[in-house]
């Protein structure tokens, strides 16, 4: 479920690029010229040279390259550099998003996949967060952490503050409040033991380091506090390290 919902944003982050091409599929040459060449990087010669205010259809995106052809037929590859240096049908600026840290800065959403412990035991954590404001973002994160005795699933409402955004490594606060559900392990527990349910307050310190393009990593501790029905609340502590995808 958790790979199935990354690669959903991941696909979704890559087309984004795709669906503005076919809408914007005819560029118009506006500096002097932009040089055509035979593969998708610098190291391949040039085989075409596109004049100013010569049109160009955009074939297909491989990285930061973009195939065109010409109006008489000529195909080539140009650079993303150049195709920023071009204008639509509407005579406005062609500009595309390309992962990079400033598109990072105006993101509203993550979504990714953390493994890590929980009180001692492998827990896999899928999470989802809306960015509020460029400190604020608010999230749900639903962990699995299957041990010897027993089961537990976790359901967290989030709230997380950074307080460097700007930073590309960024440290942050998050609390959070959910539900527990800690079900025994068929005969390794006592007959009559039941699946029990919980009221969880956290409190948490992360890392968040922006890697490349649409991606970046997580890495945060959480310390637990179960509402029990006994005279004592139970303590847990979880920390975890993942990857999220933003758009």
């Amino acid at each position: 479920m958790a790979l199935y919902l990354v690669g959903m944003c991941f696909w979704a982050s890559q087309s984004t690029a795709q669906d503005y091409l076919q809408e914007q599929a005819q560029v118009q040459v506006k500096q002097p010229y932009v040089d055509m060449r035979s593969g998708p990087a610098g190291a391949y010669p040039v085989i075409y040279v596109a004049a100013k205010d010569e049109w160009l259809s955009v074939l297909k995106r491989r990285t930061s390259w973009f195939k065109v052809q010409t109006a008489k037929g000529q195909q080539g590859w140009i650079s993303q550099d150049d195709l920023h240096l071009t204008l639509n049908a509407n005579g406005e600026p062609v500009l595309l998003a390309d992962g990079s840290f400033e598109d990072f800065a105006t993101r509203q959403f993550e979504i990714g996949t953390m493994a890590g412990s929980f009180d001692g035991v492998p827990s896999l954590t899928v999470m989802a967060d809306w960015i509020a404001t460029e400190n604020i973002s608010l999230g749900i994160n639903l962990t699995q952490a299957v041990g010897s005795y027993a089961e537990n699933q976790l359901a967290m409402f989030t709230i997380s503050h950074t307080a460097f955004p700007e930073w590309q490594v960024a440290p942050y606060v998050v609390f959070g409040a959910g539900k527990i559900r800690t079900k025994p392990r068929g005969s390794l527990v006592q007959s009559g033991d039941e699946a029990r349910s919980a009221n969880v307050l956290s409190a948490g310190l992360g890392l968040r380091y922006y890697l490349t393009r649409h991606f970046l990593v997580k890495l945060e501790y959480n310390s637990l506090l179960v509402k029990t029905d006994r005279d004592e609340n139970e303590e847990l502590a979880q920390w975890k390290l993942g990857f999220a995808i933003f758009f």
